[in-house]
């Protein structure tokens, strides 16, 4: 297997036309931690507002996800369709800062990172990829996360590149798996004395250019057709949840709960499926009350 994998990196990139793009979006990365220094500074989370997300008055994505989603599509690509994973962060913003929190975490180990509850905002917790890319920016220095935020991908290059044991590993939660397949991968990198030297961005890209994923066309970084017809299946729960936010929100923007309650009636929902219904009848009466 490495010496395959060798030869591939011998012959990889010889142009640098790769490895050019990756350190434009390297700068641009930089820029990006100088514009939310949240990893330097926690206390500067709380300065991130609503626009920064998703703008309203306009309907356009707000800076933080701009360059997320477009100026570091090098550092890997997101899908993300339409503006609606935008508005229920939007919605959530103490939610999404309290995330933030878990991710610039220097005690919480990359597994606990991927695994903190996302899921609670609507169109997060499928594969938690945006998640990923944010942990993977936040956390870039520590050398220990790859920008691979596809599971599936993450298999994929593991069965390519590494020497499996015989035994199968069980893992007990997405983060479990992300970190060790991960890790597994850097090992993989460091043993080799060509990829040893590589920044870790630019080893992804090698693994991608070098043995695209099936799902994969031309090189780009795309979810699988199984990831893509996968939220289609929590659709009806994600869309609920985003439906009873955009309540909260609104009796909140009318001063008729606060943000205390926003919290504790959202756990509610989450929690008490069965007292969905007159939950939010209750809601709804104080709205036209």
């Amino acid at each position: 297997m490495d010496n395959f994998l060798l030869e591939k990196a011998s012959v990889y990139d010889k142009t640098g036309v790769m490895k050019v793009e990756v350190d434009k979006a390297l700068v641009l990365l930089k820029n990006f931690r100088a514009k939310y220094p949240f990893a330097e500074n926690p206390q500067s989370i709380d300065w991130l507002n609503p626009d920064d997300i998703f703008k309203e008055s306009s309907g356009e994505i707000g800076e933080f996800f701009r360059y997320l989603e477009y100026y570091l599509e090098p550092l890997g690509h997101l899908t993300i369709q339409g503006s609606a994973v935008y508005r229920n962060i939007r919605i959530q913003l103490g939610d999404f800062k309290s995330l933030l929190r878990v991710v610039v975490d220097k005690k919480k180990s990359l597994a606990e990172k991927v695994d903190a509850r996302w899921e609670n905002i609507s169109r997060l917790g499928q594969d938690k990829q945006v998640a990923k890319k944010i942990i993977f920016c936040f956390n870039y220095e520590s050398g220990k996360v790859l920008p691979i935020f596809s599971s599936a991908h993450l298999k994929y290059f593991v069965n390519k590149v590494v020497d499996k044991p015989s035994n199968p590993r069980k893992y007990y939660s997405l983060g479990e798996e992300y970190a060790s397949l991960t890790s597994e991968l850097l090992t993989v990198k460091e043993n080799l004395p060509i990829t040893k030297t590589w920044e870790i961005a630019y080893f992804a890209r090698f693994l991608y250019n070098s043995y695209p994923p099936p799902d994969q066309a031309k090189g780009t970084i795309n979810p699988s057709e199984e990831e893509r017809k996968a939220p289609n299946i929590v659709t009806r729960e994600q869309l609920g949840l985003g439906e009873f936010v955009k309540l909260l929100g609104t009796l909140q923007t009318k001063g008729k709960i606060t943000g205390q309650q926003f919290r504790e009636n959202r756990e509610l929902w989450i929690h008490q499926p069965n007292e969905r219904e007159l939950l939010i009848q209750r809601l709804k009466k104080l709205l036209s009350a």
